[in-house]
């Protein structure tokens, strides 16, 4: 913009700043400036355009990815008070605090630092979250993706943006390609951005689990965060000074059924360790009914059971390490267990 044409009797000069080079009617209203004299500067021909309803971008020519991405929230925020879309952060008088909406979709996992998510500028729509009974309608660069319940936002570059599951999920239900579905879930379990289990439960709540290219994604992503947590839980024993356990391996009893496997196993302390990396899907019940089942028939041989999930072997890695030092400690203070037959996996 031309920052020397006077926009209101009380001068803005710190427009430079991108969330002031974008604004709303009300706030140029609030700065004196009429609607009148924004439809006259938003002209063809004018120095400012109307990037959104009600949302004027302070120069000509394109907008950038991060105007655009400000203009979306501010088209989309709550009014906090009449007139008013935005407030402003105590710390930074300048930065808006958006009221009840987020960034989600592809534009999120472009903040979050996805590299599979195109970069922010490339974008010309970007998804909106906001709650469900919003009176808003998609348009310009701005596509409304609606929610029943609002997760908590996490800030990236001064914005709310969804959590990585939440946005994957709202990515997926708009991409055909299955490898780009398959690139996006990888690199979110793969770079430690979220567990399988919360992408499932998201992909599973959008109800996207009966396209066929997600599923193969999602399969491929419950296997990569297996190979992750395997190797966190070698990573657990041997850096916390755990015994070797004998690993991956099935039970049973000689001549008898079998009992289950195991991702780790003490014989001698008769203790075990399963990764407890289910998915949850429309079956979470019977899944976890299972896993109940298998550990109360090895509990009653006498087997403890010690279930450890990839998160908490990613957060509480030591918190972990001492549970199961601790099962293995208490083992000359059980009755034996019942002898069973331990076979490779």
């Amino acid at each position: 913009m031309n920052h020397n044409t006077p926009l209101s009797p009380r001068p803005l000069h710190h427009l430079a700043e991108v969330h002031r080079r974008v604004m709303t009617a009300a706030q140029l209203r609030s700065h004196g400036v009429s609607a009148a004299e924004t439809n006259e500067q938003c002209r063809p021909d004018g120095p400012w355009q109307q990037l959104l309803p009600g949302v004027v971008l302070l120069h000509p020519g394109p907008s950038t990815g991060e105007e655009r991405l400000h203009a979306v929230l501010m088209y989309a925020a709550r009014e906090s008070a009449p007139g008013v879309p935005t407030q402003s952060s105590p710390q930074e008088p300048h930065r808006p605090v958006y009221a009840e909406v987020m960034v989600t979709g592809l534009a999120a996992l472009a903040l979050h630092g996805f590299s599979a998510a195109p970069p922010l500028p490339s974008l010309d729509r970007i998804d909106v979250l906001v709650p469900r009974l919003r009176r808003l309608r998609s348009t310009g660069c701005a596509r409304i993706v609606r929610t029943a319940a609002l997760p908590t936002p996490e800030p990236r570059l001064g914005v709310p943006v969804a959590p990585v599951a939440r946005a994957l999920a709202d990515a997926v239900s708009q991409l055909a390609d299955p490898d780009v579905v398959r690139r996006l879930l990888t690199e979110a379990v793969r770079s430690g951005h979220c567990e399988p289990a919360a992408v499932v439960r998201e992909l599973n709540a959008a109800k996207l689990l009966s396209r066929p290219h997600v599923v193969d994604a999602v399969d491929s992503l419950v296997a990569e965060g297996r190979a992750i947590a395997e190797d966190r839980l070698y990573r657990m024993v041997s850096e916390y000074g755990l015994p070797d356990p004998v690993w991956n391996v099935d039970l049973r009893l000689p001549g008898g059924p079998h009992l289950g496997g195991l991702d780790a196993y003490w014989p001698e302390q008769a203790v075990a360790v399963e990764l407890d990396t289910r998915a949850p899907r429309q079956d979470e019940d019977a899944l976890w009914s299972e896993y109940a089942r298998k550990r109360e028939h090895l509990e009653r041989l006498g087997i403890t059971v010690v279930y450890v999930t990839p998160k908490k072997l990613r957060d509480a890695m030591e918190q972990q390490a001492a549970v199961v030092r601790t099962a293995l400690m208490a083992a000359g203070d059980r009755d034996p267990a019942a002898y069973v037959v331990v076979l490779p996996r």
